[in-house]
């Protein structure tokens, strides 16, 4: 069985096609989960669908035929061609697999290098999977190790700190626009998470902010934890809104653009809209004088200027991938090798038992010195078997690791032990 990873990002398609590729609800991953599951060589399944991303994360006995597979049922979902998805997407099989998702966990792999979400939207498409029973032990694994990885690079690095993130390039993009912000109304569309980062950074910039959603209530909830004060308004407002403020993000997860010809309003003030929603919020047909709209993928400038200022903490980041992925795969030997040293000390303990008893038995010994018997015993088997239970611990790091396991299984019959079924429960699973 391999690690298996199927990845679509701004990497190598547009946002078009992101957009046709993009899970807006629970109910399509969970079906698109069960689809993929069908397949007999796919096992676990983790799925990340972001606005900037797909990533299919699983476990596989024939990687040609699962990553096949899982491409033919996005070309199915998202009605985008099988050869085209095919030809783009980046398949990443065991080693590059494992690399690939510590380096997606660190930020590393984002438009913005360093965004803080991406963490936290990889921890919620886990524990989505875990609960619903999509993934077992060996994803768990894995998950725990990226995350740990993700933790390590934060806490080595300085790429968590500071704006990073979409709403925070945007909003960099708006303020070079403006240039002197203050006075300057934003209006920001959507009351999710993140709609509260870009009112966090237009706060920041010195803009007046405005909030506006369908939903009312959570736009007044989310206002109302900001030190200063932003203006909320119904949804009912919003192309009166549209015609009047300078700058807006929109930032909802609307499977549909809610700004389409029909009430998009002309206006006779410079106006920046900056679509950060995937699906986009905007219909791209819109042309209006005076009007500029930035997508995602239009923030590129920014992202580069981010990436040259980042370069060095990003090399160190990626040392530290390379390093915890060698060290991943270090670590599952290990836990191959664990189980048998000590079925090794039980089987000694079983066979002191025995003799011990049967010793007694036949008059061999006295039941007075049983004790004592047996610590010396004990002492023999722990100083005979210290040096091979050393070598296997060294060997786990070493190619042919497999072998070895399986040979000494074999000879000590530890094959169908229980004991060597040791399952490891990801630590992160009840963590934010």
């Amino acid at each position: 069985m391999s690690y298996l990873i199927i990845s679509f990002s701004h990497k190598n398609i547009d946002i078009k096609m992101r957009e046709k590729l993009s899970f807006n609800s629970d109910e399509d991953k969970e079906r698109f989960i069960k689809q993929i599951l069908e397949n007999e060589a796919t096992k676990e399944v983790v799925l990340l669908s972001t606005c900037n991303r797909v990533e299919i994360i699983t476990r596989s006995s024939n990687v040609k035929q699962s990553a096949r597979n899982i491409i033919e049922k996005l070309a199915t979902y998202s009605g985008l061609d099988f050869e085209l998805l095919y030809d783009r997407a980046d398949i990443y099989d065991n080693d590059g697999a494992v690399h690939h998702l510590f380096s997606v966990a660190s930020a590393l792999d984002s438009l913005v290098i360093g965004e803080t979400q991406i963490v936290g939207q990889l921890k919620d498409a886990f524990r989505f999977s875990q609960a619903k029973g999509y993934c077992g032990t060996n994803i768990t694994r894995v998950m725990h190790y990226a995350f740990k990885c993700a933790a390590q690079v934060r806490n080595a690095t300085s790429l968590g700190t500071g704006s990073v993130s979409v709403a925070s390039t945007a909003v960099a993009k708006a303020k070079d626009i403006i240039g002197n912000t203050k006075g300057v109304k934003a209006l920001v569309i959507g009351a999710g998470e993140m709609s509260e980062l870009t009112v966090k950074h237009l706060i920041s910039s010195g803009f007046d902010v405005t909030i506006i959603s369908r939903d009312m209530k959570k736009a007044q909830n989310l206002a109302t934890t900001f030190e200063v004060h932003v203006n909320v308004e119904p949804y009912s407002e919003l192309s009166n809104l549209l015609a009047k403020t300078p700058v807006m993000i929109t930032a909802t997860s609307a499977p549909y653009p809610i700004i389409t010809k029909d009430n998009a309003p002309s206006s006779n003030i410079n106006r920046y809209w900056f679509d950060i929603a995937v699906p986009r919020d905007i219909d791209e047909n819109i042309s209006l004088s005076n009007l500029e709209v930035y997508s995602v993928d239009d923030l590129q400038d920014i992202v580069n200027e981010n990436m040259s200022l980042r370069a060095e903490q990003a090399k160190t980041a990626y040392g530290i991938v390379s390093r915890m992925s060698l060290e991943f795969f270090e670590w599952l030997k290990s836990l191959e090798i664990e189980p048998i040293v000590k079925n090794l000390y039980v089987k000694g303990n079983d066979i002191i038992d025995k003799k011990v008893k049967n010793a007694i038995k036949k008059g061999y010994i006295s039941a007075s010195d049983e004790e004592n018997i047996r610590k010396l015993c004990q002492t023999v088997i722990t100083e005979y078997l210290h040096q091979p239970s050393k070598q296997l611990k060294d060997i786990s790091k070493n190619m042919e690791c497999d072998l070895v396991v399986g040979t000494v299984q074999n000879m000590f019959g530890f094959n169908n032990d229980s004991n060597l079924r040791n399952k490891y429960k990801c630590d992160h699973l009840s963590k934010n």
